[in-house]
């Protein structure tokens, strides 16, 4: 008698993503510094759990791809995580503890002021009569400012900081923090404004040590035989990186061959943090697709809100988008710009007559409200920064959708 043979059925979505999510970090080792972190980040959550406290994680900065198990050679990108350094702040200002998961060395909130290339914390500071070290005296009272935030937001265990530097650091340290925090329940946000990798090298084909920019069988040979110095051709080879010749021979090239990191965004909305709200960030520099791109991450992973933004004018405008709302671009308003823009922005009746004025043919309201739905022209916009940090503006709303977050369905 033959036995029925059922067809095989294909795993469905959830299966595929547990799958991934399985294979990811039972082949990448954790970083040695997890169950320090996990401990750290555990009582933080729970003391504010206990206290009926809304947290926030912050998630800031790039990601390291390493090229080698001993790492001397990696991929990583400009971020210097500004953006999730001064959230960091006004999230603190807007009542939230604060759990700051960032890329090691990158900006963090308070001394963030201080930590830049051109706003070396050394130039703030004198030597007093008496041999101390004091700040200077015109930015005496914006230090002290800083600093009375800074004590006040660690002396309440209101601000933990945590760093990553591999991109598989960063994937197990934000798995860990957010299953951490179920049980503050809609209480916990999200906020993911780390620049995170796309692709990486599995561990199984990355080199032990350093990738040599000559073929070091070779040198060995050459420098067991000599006595003298090198020859023309070994300092050609030394210096061959310098070439400028456009033909470059295959055998001396680097081709590096990555891998997809696994998108864990499902993961983390149905999984790791299932009740908190969840916020992503989509940075591009082609205006035409950004909404489009941020729409489509908001329909594939199916979280809270996608806050898009251009690498040309991410200090002056973001758009929010959610399910169920129509965009919304935030934009660092007209009198905060250093100077007047023709640019149409979102900030009221006020705004756009003043705009109205300055345009030499009067606008129509129909053509108003259209300007406001797309991005500002960065040709239109002031050199260097904004009178106001545009944080200021995302945080209140952020927090404002989280409130609707927490009350549910209406």
């Amino acid at each position: 008698m033959l036995s029925s043979i059922s067809p095989e059925v294909p795993p469905s979505a959830p299966d595929l993503a547990a799958l991934a999510e399985n294979h990811y970090f039972s082949t990448n080792p954790p970083p040695k510094d997890l169950a320090k972190h996990e401990a750290l980040a555990r009582d933080f959550i729970n003391f504010h759990a206990a206290a009926g406290s809304r947290v926030v994680l912050v998630t800031s900065g790039g990601t390291t791809v390493p090229l080698e198990k001993q790492t001397v050679r990696f991929i990583d990108n400009f971020s210097a995580g500004t953006r999730g350094a001064t959230s960091a702040e006004y999230f603190l200002e807007e009542g939230y503890a604060v759990l700051f998961l960032h890329r090691q060395f990158s900006l963090l909130p308070f001394s963030r002021h201080y930590s830049h290339a051109t706003d070396c914390f050394l130039d703030f500071l004198r030597e007093g009569p008496d041999g101390s070290v004091v700040a200077r005296d015109e930015d005496a009272a914006k230090m002290l400012h800083v600093l009375r935030k800074y004590r006040d937001a660690r002396d309440r265990n209101m601000l933990l900081v945590l760093p990553f530097v591999t991109i598989s650091d960063y994937l197990y340290e934000l798995r860990s923090v957010a299953r951490l925090m179920r049980p503050l329940g809609p209480r916990a946000l999200l906020y993911l404004a780390a620049a995170v990798s796309d692709f990486f090298v599995p561990p199984e084909r990355m080199a032990e040590h350093k990738i040599q920019s000559t073929d070091a069988a070779d040198l060995v040979k050459r420098s067991a035989g000599r006595s003298t110095s090198p020859s023309v051709e070994e300092d050609e080879e030394t210096f061959d990186n310098f070439d400028s010749s456009p033909s470059v021979p295959r055998s001396k090239r680097l081709v590096v061959d990555l891998d997809p990191v696994p998108k864990f965004l499902k993961n983390l909305v149905e999984g790791w943090s299932p009740e908190g709200m969840i916020v992503s960030f989509k940075l591009e520099t082609d205006p035409a697709i950004l909404v489009h791109k941020a729409r489509y991450s908001l329909g594939r992973y199916q979280h809270h809100l996608v806050i898009g933004n251009l690498l040309s004018t991410r200090k002056w405008e973001v758009v929010f988008v959610a399910p169920g709302q129509s965009d919304r671009w935030i934009r660092v308003p007209i009198s905060r710009r250093k100077k007047t823009t023709i640019s149409t922005g979102s900030g009221g009746q006020q705004q756009e007559e003043e705009e109205a004025r300055e345009s030499p043919v009067p606008a129509t309201k129909d053509q108003l409200q259209q300007a406001a739905q797309q991005p500002l022209d960065p040709k239109s916009l002031p050199e260097g920064e904004p009178e106001l940090e545009i944080e200021s503006l995302i945080i209140p709303a952020v927090r404002d959708l989280h409130t609707r977050h927490m009350e549910g369905p209406q």
